[in-house]
């Protein structure tokens, strides 16, 4: 705030102030701070929408893996408003849908391949905790055999954040194909997801079973 004068009129200024003066400063400042907080936050409190980018990516299959890391959905927006992305992975395996599918609800197995105590209660509701508290979740429905789904989430995501991750079992003979579904990835986790299933599940789980195939002959 700027206040000038000419010379002498000092006592009419004070004077001023000491009337009516504060009050129209007072009123002026509020009017200013209201018209500020007004144009600020135009527009911040509307619903977003998503973003409507396609991260498209096809790879070829390559030893086990029938078709891998595929993410075409558009980003949306779940969770605490951040931006997700889908990740789709097949995998395939050469032991029986029933076994796969033991390895990832079995407390004993579930800690081989992950080499970490491990929290598995396979129910509907069950707590999930895995690799020293890095990935935490619940069961939210179980299909013997054929499918696992879950609230699933990494220790480094934004708090209270959670991807729905879907494991379906399409029983081959001696082989089984899992379709991995996760939804609501956040963007900046997307490459750190999609190697932790495949470092930390995938190919540890190959091992636990060749181990056992191993120890059966």
């Amino acid at each position: 705030i700027n206040v000038s004068k000419k010379k002498g009129e000092g006592d009419v200024l004070k004077e001023l102030m000491r009337t009516e003066g504060t009050t129209k400063v007072r009123e002026a400042l509020r009017d200013y701070l209201t018209a500020l907080k007004t144009e600020f936050t135009l527009g911040m409190i509307l619903p977003t929408k998503a973003v409507g980018q396609e991260l498209a990516a096809e790879g070829r299959p390559s030893g086990n893996a029938a078709q891998d890391s595929v993410s075409p959905h558009s980003l949306d927006v779940v969770g605490v408003k951040i931006p997700t992305v889908k990740i789709l992975m097949r995998e395939i395996f050469t032991s029986p849908a029933d076994e796969l599918y033991s390895i990832f609800t079995t407390k004993e197995l579930v800690q081989k391949f992950s080499k970490c105590p491990a929290v598995i209660e396979a129910e509907k509701g069950g707590k999930l905790q895995m690799f020293d508290g890095s990935v935490s979740g619940e069961f939210t429905e179980l299909v013997p055999s054929q499918r696992i789904v879950l609230k699933w989430r990494c220790r480094n995501w934004p708090d209270e954040h959670y991807a729905t991750v879907a494991l379906n079992f399409k029983d081959m003979a001696a082989e089984t194909e899992l379709q991995l579904e996760c939804k609501g990835v956040p963007v900046s986790n997307e490459d750190g997801t999609r190697q932790c299933w495949k470092r930390q599940y995938f190919e540890e789980i190959r091992i636990l079973l060749q181990q056992s195939k191993d120890n059966m002959e």
